[in-house]
Parts: C-alpha cells; structure tokens; sequence
C-alpha cells in the first residue's frame, strides 16, 4: 500500500527514553503492535541501525523526537524514503517532568494528535508570485550596505530617508532616491508604494548623494519590502505580512537575518487562504444601514475591507489569526486553517484519548505552534515541565478559537482550558477575550464555576506559565464526557455543543443570560409603534424574522436571530430592543409572531391589503391636508386596493391619468406641471381650480 493510501494510524512508531531520561517503559508496552522496535536510549547514536532497519518496512514511520529530526531525515532521504517519516515531541511536552510519575496517557494522547494532523484535510492554497523587485528602505549606510548584499540575488532599488553617512562606491549598480513612504498596500508580489518628497539622485553626487527637485504622491509597485528606517511601520501587523521585512538598522543580527530571508523571496510560493467567506449570510450592512462589524474590528491585519453592504478579505494580506471567523455571528467567515470540524474533531479525540488512556482532570493548553513550542521546551529543560495533566495543542493561530470549541472541550472533559500567547500579539487577543467571555458566561448561567476556568497568558517566561498551569482546576463541569458531531455551520455546531452541556448540567436554567456582544438571543417590537412595513424582515441577513403572505404580521426564530441589530437600525419606528441570551428549550428554534394586526380590506372590491391602522394613520396624516386628497372621493381613494386605485382615478372627472379628451369637452387636458402645483398651493386652491381660473 502506497503512503498517501495509509492512514496514519496504521503507522509504524519508533519512541527513546533519551539516555533514560524519561520513564517510558510502560508507554512502549500500551502501544503494543504499532511499535517498530522495542524501546530504544540512543536512538539517534548508537542505536541508529535500528531507524535504518524500520525504513526498509513499506510504512508511514513515526519518530517520537523532533531534536533530531534533521539527521533521521537525512537518513530517510538517502534511503528513498523521506516521504514516509514525520516526527512527534513526546520529550518536551510529556516525558521530561520534574514529578515522577508515568505519562503513559498523555503520550498516547499526543501520538494519537499527530495521526490526526496527518490524515487532516488540506486547505486551499493561492500562488504568490515575486519576481525578485525588491525596494530597499532605510537611512544612511546601513540601507546602502543592504541594498549592495542583495544586489546579486535581487532586483533592488533603493530609496534613502537620510544620507548623513553615506559613502559612495565607485560602481553604482542600482538606482538611489530619495523620500519617505506615504502609504504602503500589498502583499509579497504586490506591493504599491507611494512617496513623498520622491528625487532621483543626481549621478555627478561627489562627496555625498546629491538629489533633484523632491515631489510627493510619486507611486510604483515591487514584490518585496526592506525595511530598515527604524521608523513605525507603514502597514498594519507588519510581522504578519509576507513580503515585508523589517528590522532596527542597530541591530546587525536581525538585519542579516532578513536579508538572508530576502533572498529566498524570489519565484512562486504558495500560501493558505486561510478562511472562505460566503456574502449571502453576512450581516454588515443592508441598504445603508451599519449591523455586524465584528470582522473589521477584529482583524489585526487590515486584511478586511467592507464594500458597502458585504465584506471583501484580501487573502495576500490575510495572516491567519482566524480572529474575523471566531467573532463572526453568521458563520459568513469560515475558517480553513484548520477547519472549524477538524479542529473540534481534534480536541474532543484529544481529550477523549487521554481520558480513556487513563488520565485525569485534564486542561487544554492551547498555543501558537512557534511561541508556544519554544516557551514549553524552556519549562521542560530549565523547569518542571508540563504537568501530567496539561495536553498542549498547537494551533497556527490561538484567536481562532471560538466559544463553540471552548465548549465542546469542556463537554469532552477538559476541566481548564489556558490560552498562551506571544507578548507581541498581545493587542491582538480582544477577539478572544469577547468569546471567552461568552463561553464563561455560558457555564456560569448553567451553575458551574467559571474562577480559572478560561485563562488567557501573554508571557514568554515559562516560570510564569509553570505558575498558571499549577493552580487547582476549578472541577468537573460534565461526569461523563461526550463528544458531537460537529456538522453543519457555525451556529449549528455551537447549539449542538451548549445544548449537550446543557443537558449535562442538572440544575441550570432554560433562559442563560449573556453579554451584550453575545451572537444569541431574541428581539422585541413594541406594537403599539410598529406599522408592519416589514422593512426588518428585508433587512434580516439570518432569516430570524419573517412575514406571511396571507396577513400582516411578522415573525421570530430566536435560535436564528445573531444579534446584528441591523432589523433596530432599519427600523423607521424605532419600536425594536435586543436581548442577549440563549435558550435552550425548542421554542426558540420554532416561529412565534411577535406583532400582528387585522388587514384592511379594500372598500371597492374587497381585497385585503395593509393594515387597518396603517389606513387610519395614512388618513390621519393626509385627509384635508393635502391637494391630492381634499375631496371626498379623493380621500376615499387610501382605502382601495392599488388596482381599484387607479381605476377609480381614471374615472374621475379631469383625471390627470387620462391623455385623451376630457369627457364634455372634445379638448385634450392641459399638461399639469410642477410650477402649476406650487402656484395652486400657494394661492390656496386645488390645482383643478386654479387652471380653471388660469
């Protein structure tokens, strides 16, 4: 069977107690056949042979070190076999641990992950294309320097922002100007770049660069950017953005690490389209009226736009956080990196495994695959390590975990759940924050505690996470762990997993409050305001609300109903209030009429149209007052249906409808103009009286 047909599970798996430093003998017997040798301390010196003698199986091979995974890669490589090994760090994340004690549980926890990572579906990926267009942007030397080491790799050009101490060299092989950057859009391949105080240097520049006649706005495109002013970045999440390269000019390590980056950022590359978007659920806006901005508020790179009543995401500038689909009240943002059902899918079988494996009071360290990977190998050599408890998961981007995952965690058994992030990210994480405050809410209105329940770290020092991850679990919030099926759409899922938990917690009650920025909860009209223009129902992006054809009333689906506002901001009575909160019982996934009135019925032919008090209200306003309906039969004309309407202003007498002769006359009628309605109205009389007096 040929490795892309092998599941990862039927993989083979080779583990070492790293010179004995950790106690895995009873992991080595609880992973029975899947063994490809029997335990091993040196695997990578002494023991070598043994990897060697496992290759020559025709099997997906698991290697439980990532150390040394450079040299057990080499060695697949020459042996035609590199395309069936893969590594799992079982020594960081489990086996170095400053209690005794046998991580046996946890080991087939993470081993079973990384078969899950495996076999993952992949997502979708865009070409990028650079053709090496590389500008150059710093001050004096040092921007000079760097230009002239990527010279040979790139296409360079080089714009200078001082030239203090610039000493120019004798051959000159790419142009120099002058100027500062306005405004900087793209991403690697597309860059625009526009200038201020743009000039071209003057090539008789003798002692220092000598510039012409400086002008702003000039604009031009390259594929990447260096740099190195030491000013405030011109974009918005500049680490975040592939094709820019930033770095203090004093700090000659970073910059020679970036320019060793540059030179590799030349051909085709291909990136994830980290989320779909999909309009026709979005709730932004509707006919000019502001609803959901949640996408826009939370995205850190300025990768979203709004286009009026949709959204549009540059996938080039789009980095991946997953904040905008976490945050998002529809499901219109959908994440793919990994997908929302792999990824629930993946901590339940996480949970779940370690649980069945025997362990206990588990907690869900969720963290970024480079921050997080490098603080927990610091607790492990220089500390106690990762408790036996805590499961590490390594995600590319923590803000991408919704409230629908927090819930389903605890359903499957998680008793904590802690979130660990880079410093650097740190004003990045109020998306998070909203949606733990959600899930938190959640288990507090179904009785349980929340004290330490949801924990968000943004350190780098292990010692202080050692710190979090040592403090008691606040408790079981389920006796028997269950999983779901996560399948259908965001909202679905999310139900789904607070119903299950819900039906877990004996004593909670049917109504759960919620904060404000909540996607639940219900809708109230005011009916002694509301004229049922049903300018809400056209304005609902979820369906929540909707009319009958057959009489004038409208109606609500709160399970439906995502809280946007847009039916409050459309509303021209302004007679609609939300309130957040989840229901669980089965009404709120049932239609329920929230204002209905009795129809008028048309006075000529019968026919049910409006509302009665509509009709009252529009004679109200108009009868009297206005020169369209002065006369008896003219205001008897709102009471009709629109076809009786128009008949019965054909018939009247000087109907203005009628291009024909007037009836009497054999004359056609005069054309009415706008002037002769203005003069009538100023002299008081109907526009029939005044053009028979003029």
């Amino acid at each position: 069977m040929s490795t892309a047909q092998t599941p990862a599970s039927d993989s083979k798996i080779l583990i070492c107690n790293c010179f004995k430093t950790m106690a895995l003998d009873e992991t080595a017997k609880s992973l029975g056949d899947r063994l490809a040798a029997p335990l091993c301390s040196q695997l990578c010196r002494d023991e070598i042979g043994v990897f060697e003698t496992a290759l020559e199986d025709d099997c997906e091979l698991v290697v439980a070190c990532t150390q040394e995974a450079p040299l057990f890669r080499e060695i697949a490589e020459d042996a035609e076999a590199g395309d069936r090994i893969r590594f799992v760090n079982i020594r960081e994340t489990a086996g170095w641990a400053g209690k005794p004690a046998n991580p046996t549980a946890k080991i087939q926890a993470l081993i079973a992950d990384a078969d899950f990572l495996a076999d993952a579906r992949p997502t979708p990926v865009k070409s990028l294309v650079s053709d090496g267009l590389c500008l150059v942007y710093g001050a004096g030397q040092t921007a000079l320097d760097a230009a002239l080491a990527l010279e040979n790799q790139l296409s360079v050009t080089l714009v200078l922002t001082s030239v203090d101490d610039v000493l120019l060299p004798s051959v000159l092989p790419f142009p120099i100007f002058r100027g500062t950057i306005k405004r900087l859009k793209g991403s690697l391949g597309l860059f625009d770049v526009e200038l201020n105080g743009y000039a071209p240097m003057l090539p008789s520049s003798r002692s220092k660069p000598e510039f012409l006649m400086p002008r702003d706005g000039a604009r031009s495109s390259c594929s990447l950017v260096i740099d190195l002013s030491g000013e405030t970045a011109p974009i918005t999440a500049s680490h975040k953005r592939d094709g820019y390269l930033r770095a203090d000019p004093s700090d000659t390590i970073k910059v020679a690490k970036i320019l060793r980056e540059a030179e590799e950022l030349i051909g085709e590359f291909e990136k994830p389209l980290y989320v779909a978007y999909q309009a026709d659920i979005c709730a932004h806006s509707h006919a000019g009226k502001a609803g959901c901005s949640n996408c826009l508020d939370a995205c850190p790179a300025g990768a979203i736009q709004s286009t009026g009543e949709k959204i549009a995401i540059d996938s080039g500038i789009c980095g991946g956080c997953g904040s905008c689909a976490a945050t998002c009240p529809t499901g219109a943002i959908s994440y793919q990196y990994p997908y929302r059902s792999d990824l629930l899918d993946r901590v339940q079988r996480l949970l779940g495994l370690y649980q069945n494996a025997g362990g206990s009071e588990p907690v869900l360290l969720v963290h970024g695959n480079e921050h997080g990977s490098v603080v927990i190998s610091a607790l492990a050599r220089f500390g106690d390590g990762l408790p036996d408890n805590v499961l590490p998961l390594g995600v590319h981007g923590i803000t991408g975990f919704g409230h629908e995952a927090m819930i389903a965690a605890f359903l499957a058994g998680a008793q904590r759940i802690v979130f660990l992030s880079d410093p650097a990210q740190r004003d990045e994480l109020l998306p998070l924050e909203t949606e733990a405050e959600l899930a938190r809410a959640l288990i507090s209105g179904m009785g349980h505690s929340q004290e330490h329940r949801i924990d968000i770290l943004s350190d780098s020092d292990p010692h202080n996470l050692s710190a979090l991850l040592c403090q008691a679990t606040p408790g079981k919030i389920v006796e028997e762990p269950r999983r779901i099926s996560p399948v259908g759409g965001k909202r679905d899922v999310a139900r789904l997993a607070i119903t299950a938990l819900h039906n877990a917690s004996p004593n909670a009650p049917i109504v759960l409050p919620l904060p404000e920025t909540a996607p639940y909860g219900q809708i109230k009209i005011a009916s002694e305001g509301c004229t049922l223009c049903l300018s809400c129902v056209s304005a609902c992006p979820a369906g929540a609300l909707s009319d009958d054809p057959d009489r004038p009333q409208v109606s609500f689906t709160e399970s439906a109903c995502v809280q946007c506002g847009l039916c409050q901001t459309t509303c021209p009575e302004n007679v609609i209030t939300l309130e957040a909160r989840f229901n669980i019982d089965v009404s709120a996934m049932q239609s329920k009429v929230l204002h209905s009135e009795e129809p008028a019925a048309c006075t000529s032919c019968g026919k049910e149209f409006g509302t009665k008090s509509s009709i009252e209200r529009i004679k109200t306003q108009l009868a009297g007052k206005h020169h369209m309906f002065r006369s008896e039969a003219q205001i008897g004309l709102i009471e009709m249906c629109d076809d009786c309407r128009i008949n019965a202003q054909w018939n009247m007498d000087d109907s203005p409808l009628r291009s024909g002769s007037v009836p009497g006359s054999g004359q056609r009628p005069r054309l009415r103009t706008t002037d002769d309605y203005l003069d009538a109205e100023k002299s008081g009389l109907t526009v029939e009286d005044f053009l028979k007096e003029h």
